[in-house]
């Protein structure tokens, strides 16, 4: 695992620095703030209000990092009445001692927080584990290349992977088809990202895209459906 460094956004929470890339794991204007407005407002519950009555959500989640997004999910998901199955790729897991000195439960002051977080993060690698009655977690310690994803199995993509001045490979042609392929008709994909290369790229993956206000500090971000 590549050296990390500890730092505080402007909302208060954690996030990390990658040295090394000169890269954070998320927005400097605030990391709950991002995840909550990305990931929870404009995707999961998009999807839920376009499919109401849908009893099971799938969800691939492209980037693990600290955990947030799954520990939010999971929080979200205990206020539904649908369950959750979560997957999540991470190539490089974070050790104990640095998830351990994340600040994301006092953050949100949740009382059932601490127990998710702490069992989102001992979750088995590579195996379903159930986090809550309603939340299933499944980390898989792979990458986005190597990961076999199956055809039309999930509902929801959280497409969080380093920026693609970073890791243009992540945001490659091929690897936007394979999100395509993975998702069921209707299914939904979102991102920080409103990289004009990137919304190019996913267009011609057969996406249809929104160009949506971004979180704080960014102008926009991209959903994109599956039609």
């Amino acid at each position: 695992m590549p050296k990390v460094e500890i730092f505080e956004t402007k909302d208060g929470s954690h996030s990390l620095l990658l040295p090394e890339m000169n890269e954070t794991y998320h927005s400097t204007h605030g990391a709950i703030t991002e995840a909550q407005y990305v990931f929870l407002e404009k995707g999961l519950a998009h999807y839920r209000e376009m499919n109401p009555d849908q009893q099971v959500i799938r969800v691939l989640e492209i980037g693990f990092g600290t955990g947030l997004n799954a520990w939010l999910t999971a929080l979200e998901t205990n206020k539904s009445m649908e369950s959750l199955v979560y997957t999540s790729l991470e190539k490089y897991p974070l050790a104990k001692e640095v998830t351990d000195q994340l600040n994301y439960v006092g953050q949100l002051g949740d009382e059932k927080g601490q127990e998710v977080f702490d069992l989102v993060h001992a979750a088995a690698w590579n195996e379903q584990q159930k986090i809550t009655e309603l939340f299933s977690l499944i980390k898989v310690e792979t990458d986005v290349f190597q990961f076999e994803v199956e055809e039309a199995v999930y509902d929801l993509i959280f497409f969080d992977a380093f920026a693609p001045s970073k890791q243009p490979e992540m945001w490659s042609p091929e690897v936007l088809a394979k999100m395509y392929q993975g998702l069921a008709q209707n299914g939904v994909l979102v991102t920080y990202c409103a990289q004009g290369q990137f919304k190019r790229d996913i267009k011609s993956a057969g996406f249809e895209i929104e160009e949506l206000p971004g979180p704080p500090g960014k102008k926009e971000m991209t959903r994109a459906t599956k039609r």
